[in-house]
């Protein structure tokens, strides 16, 4: 019975998405801090939830603000999935992941794409990241940016850090920081 109810379901995932019914999929993947949670639209990667935040909460607000055709489809993350794994196993630097950014707009837009320029093991500060924005002034700002950001590792806004050196806050709380700062070599 589970193997017809799995098979039916697919079903209904390829038929939705064949009809223009599926705006969101979602999914999981693994990580060392617990599991992650997936979403991606048809133009690319739109939501990663840590393990500290609430799986319905974030489903929730993403069909409050992208669209309530929201289906889990597990199957469609494979890329995903090999991507952040072998980050997490230290054979990858970048993500090729394509990333939809319609949760980002004007100065967080231009902050998030700051933070997906920054490259594996180097860092860049609150002020860094505020400045490339175009408002330098706007540090707290740029700290917003990244503590909601809504695509952490793949946009990794673990990068960015204090101006004195110190790590900053987290989303996924500072000794996750800390743990991923020192995967990619750098010390926290």
């Amino acid at each position: 019975m589970n193997a017809v109810m799995d098979r039916s379901l697919e079903r209904l995932r390829e038929r939705a998405a064949a009809e223009g019914l599926l705006d969101i999929a979602y999914g999981t993947a693994d990580s060392p801090f617990g599991p992650l949670l997936l979403a991606r639209t048809p133009a690319g990667l739109v939501r990663v939830a840590l393990p500290s935040e609430d799986v319905d909460a974030t489903l929730f607000d993403l069909a409050e603000r992208i669209s309530p055709r929201i289906l889990e489809a597990p199957d469609r993350f494979d890329e995903e999935r090999r991507e952040l794994e072998d980050y997490f196993e230290g054979r990858r630097r970048e993500f090729d992941l394509p990333i939809d950014w319609q949760l980002s707009h004007g100065f967080m837009l231009r902050a998030r794409e700051g933070i997906a320029a920054i490259p594996y093991g180097e860092t860049r500060t609150y002020s860094d990241l505020a400045r490339g924005a175009g408002n330098e002034r706007a540090v707290r700002a740029a700290g917003s940016a990244c503590s909601r950001n809504p695509i952490p590792l793949v946009v990794p806004c673990h990068r960015v850090v204090r101006s004195d050196g110190g790590l900053g806050l987290y989303a996924g709380g500072v000794e996750m920081k800390k743990r991923l700062l020192e995967l990619e070599g750098r010390r926290g």
